[in-house]
């Protein structure tokens, strides 16, 4: 089992259509081979900041994910401009 936190600075105002492509992004997690469970959470102190925490089976399952046309076609974070930087991409791993 792996986590991926995946941090998001959104532009001010962009708060909405990104919560509103997460839920796209959620639909096509679900059919995703290997994929557990993801959430979207909200900094309560940069509502613009966000994170989403998403478990997998393994990493291979996550990275095959995102290379994938399904992530591709909900995805589309520089053709609306929402982003205000790249985002950043943490692997948490279950030590024995």
């Amino acid at each position: 089992m792996v986590t991926i936190g995946m941090n998001y600075v959104v532009l001010p105002g962009k708060e909405s259509i990104f919560e509103r492509a997460f839920m796209q992004v959620l639909t096509a997690l679900k059919e995703a081979p290997g994929h557990t469970e993801s959430h979207l959470y909200k900094d309560i102190e940069k509502p613009n900041s966000y994170l989403i925490v998403s478990d997998w089976n393994d990493k291979a399952a996550f990275d095959t994910f995102i290379r994938s046309e399904a992530f591709a076609k909900v995805t589309n974070w520089g053709k609306e401009q929402i982003l205000a930087g790249r985002p950043k991409h943490q692997v948490y791993t279950a030590s024995a």
